[in-house]
């Protein structure tokens, strides 16, 4: 490369990363407090360094130069010189070789070696020590790349809110024990893409997959020296860049076929984005990219104390999203996944970081006001882990109109009623109905509740049902990682059991949790694997564990209880989609009558007597009914009657009046689904202990 020219063209300051334009490549990088930066030119292996030239221009502290002739497959990264003054929070160190924040894609892994700290390891001084060896050896390299794909007739589904159902899965841990597709592909977008993957979704009934992390990541150190990986990826190396190890050809098409195919299946494609912190971690992390380029410009440092940082993340350090220039950063990164890869949302980790200024978590943040008047971004679904760890950080129900939020309260009150707690029937019924305490507010929308009963960090489903506490010795910290409270019961068994009354109750209880989920406003959310019984055996925190811990067992699927859960979770989700009076897409106040003697809401006790304000309060209260009724799309008023008993007992419940046409939607009672669709005839109803019954009707005006 150096044959061509010894020096670089002034180029342009945007776009931002590199952009081919057919002659050449324009290299563009910001640095506020930089002096000079070098362009690093690598052999294609990434090994051997061919040339370093200095960006030529800084406009508006963005520094460019064009490289004529260059062309996509051009390794690179850059070099930044500075003050090292730690106190002051400048770290510049040029002998650290540096990713570029807008690299699109990867060659090499970082080899964990002293070189990579600024600071000399070991020195009395710690960080404020300057550390004088190349890095390079050690480090990634960028590739400039051209992210241009035919699309054809590609259109995103764009699924109503109040139509969505989400399968959150690892790309990795999706298909790896996927017997049916050929090693090499297995834990990639090819695999994901595959039609044997595809047709599980669709024939579950899902309409959007979310995919945890799938930016680049780092293996961190302290997990590479107890033999361990970081397998959820939450540690981002690099916001533009998939990672490598999820492309099955080393290309980004690969990402793209499987969105393209995806699409054609009607499922969305929702992407896990970490933008709260980075993988530098604290002062004492490794330099790799944003630390080296300008590191008190990207973090959030502690006024007064600018050698520490703000950890609102516990992760060591905060991305500095007042700073603009950070900001466009994400922004630009969200908009490229979405016009490059048609990606139809985002669930933002840590999400209430995103939106803290200098005062705390505001609603009214730059970064949602940029997010939620973007032309591209605010039409996309924007889900937001709404809290953090910094003060003031759970903000549940205070994000703005535009977002949806995990909602964990909705998965504590479940877990919690079915295990049998007292006292749950009245935060059980704000659950059941969208959590209008919560988000009943600025003209938000009951989808704004994610409701889920698992998710990646925690117990499984099966795991919930079969565990009392946590099992995390694999992780090698002594099991004192992960929540030790779970809202969990093992039943009678701590684990695996061959006890038939004990396995039969967990079957019947995760059957119950099921039906509640997907009876109950907002938008629902499935763990992948749960569909089948999937476990991890009790380890709440399988952050580190890429392997068949934490991979998805196929196999439950051709097992007598994994292959019944999973019927049994298709036609549930089934009558979710059929019926309107499930999903519900205003709060509901009980106050529209559409048929006489029926409101859009009532709420019954097993007498099917109105519940009266003593009732709510009984905290031995296990049981509880709630209709609900809305016009359908036929004009026709399509009816549910959902009965709940979490009691040890079987209940007989009384159908409280009018008399409808009543049909059995389903009986988590009843694992074979032997009388659904069947009438029902009678005005009373047994109930099995711990289970839940839906009926349905459908009336004419």
């Amino acid at each position: 490369m150096t044959q061509l020219t010894d020096r670089l063209l002034p180029g342009h300051p945007y776009p931002l990363g590199t952009n081919w334009d057919g002659l050449g490549v324009n290299f563009a990088v910001f640095s506020a407090n930089a002096e000079r930066i070098d362009l690093c030119i690598f052999d294609p292996s990434g090994r051997r360094e061919l040339g370093r030239l200095p960006l030529p221009e800084c406009t508006d502290e963005i520094w460019h130069g064009y490289l004529p002739d260059a062309k996509p497959g051009l390794v690179y990264g850059y070099r930044a010189y500075g003050p090292y003054e730690p106190r002051h929070g400048h770290r510049f160190n040029p002998n650290k070789l540096l990713l570029d924040p807008y690299a699109r894609l990867l060659t090499g892994n970082v080899r964990w070696t002293d070189a990579l700290y600024g600071y000399r390891l070991g020195s009395t001084r710690r960080d404020l020590s300057f550390d004088r060896r190349d890095s390079a050896a050690a480090m990634p390299k960028a590739v400039v790349c051209d992210p241009a794909f035919n699309w054809g007739d590609d259109q995103p589904p764009e699924t109503d809110w109040s139509q969505t159902v989400i399968y959150e899965a690892h790309m990795r841990g999706l298909t790896m024990r996927r017997d049916d597709i050929v090693h090499p592909e297995r834990g990639t977008f090819a695999a994901l893409a595959d039609w044997r993957v595809i047709e599980h979704l669709t024939s579950l009934g899902i309409t959007a997959i979310e995919l945890m992390p799938i930016h680049s990541f780092l293996q961190d150190h302290f997990l590479v020296q107890r033999g361990l990986r970081n397998y959820w990826g939450y540690s981002t190396l690099g916001f533009f860049a998939p990672e490598p190890g999820y492309l099955s050809d080393g290309t980004l098409a690969d990402i793209q076929v499987a969105v393209r195919r995806l699409h054609a299946a009607g499922i969305e494609v929702i992407l896990d984005v970490v933008y709260n912190h980075t993988c530098e971690g604290n002062e004492l992390g490794p330099t790799l990219s944003f630390r080296g380029l300008d590191h008190a410009s990207y973090y959030r440092l502690i006024p007064g104390d600018e050698r520490h940082l703000i950890n609102d993340t516990g992760c060591g350090n905060t991305l500095n999203l007042s700073h603009p220039r950070v900001l466009q950063m994400v922004m630009d990164s969200l908009r490229y996944w979405v016009k490059n890869f048609h990606i139809d949302g985002f669930r933002f980790d840590l999400g209430a970081n995103l939106g803290r200024e200098g005062t705390g978590f505001d609603p009214g943040s730059g970064w949602f006001d940029a997010i939620r008047q973007d032309p591209l971004l605010s039409r996309v679904k924007l889900i937001s882990e709404p809290w953090d760890v910094g003060p003031g950080g759970y903000q549940l129900g205070s994000h703005p109109p535009g977002f949806s939020e995990w909602n964990d309260k909705y998965r504590d009150c479940i877990r919690r009623f079915w295990r049998g707690d007292d006292g749950q029937c009245p935060d059980l019924a704000a659950r059941l109905t969208g959590s209008g305490d919560l988000f009943d507010h600025r003209r938000r929308r009951p989808w704004a509740s994610v409701n889920f009963l698992a998710a990646h960090d925690g117990f499984t489903l099966q795991d919930v049902v079969s565990y009392e506490t946590k099992h995390n010795e694999a992780n090698d910290e002594n099991n004192n990682d992960g929540h030790s409270e779970n809202l969990s019961a093992n039943w009678g068994h701590e684990g695996e059991t061959e006890d038939e009354e004990i396995l039969n109750k967990r079957d019947r209880l995760k059957r119950s949790m099921l039906v509640t989920l997907f009876s109950s406003m907002g938008t629902p959310m499935l763990l992948a694997g749960d569909e089948f019984g999937r476990t991890q055996a009790g380890n709440n925190n399988a952050y580190c564990q890429d392997n068949e811990l934490s991979w998805i067992d196929w196999s439950l699927l051709t097992s007598p209880r994994g292959g019944s859960l999973l019927g049994f979770t298709k036609h549930m989700i089934d009558l979710r989609h059929q019926h309107s009076s499930l999903r519900g897409n205003r709060f509901l106040h009980g106050q529209v009558e559409l048929l006489p003697g029926i409101f859009d809401i009532n709420w019954f006790d097993e007498s099917g007597t109105a519940m009266e304000p003593g009732s709510w309060e009984d905290p031995a209260r296990r049981t509880l009914a709630l209709r609900r009724a809305a016009i359908g799309q036929d004009g026709r008023v399509d009816i549910a009657l959902l009965l709940l008993n979490a009691s040890p007992e079987e209940v007989l419940f009384t159908l409280p009046p009018p008399t409808c046409p009543w049909h059995l939607g389903i009986d988590s009672g009843d694992a074979g689904l032997q009388r659904i669709g069947q009438a029902v005839e009678s005005e009373t109803l047994a109930l099995a202990a711990e289970a839940a019954i839906l009926l349905l009707a459908t009336r004419d005006r």
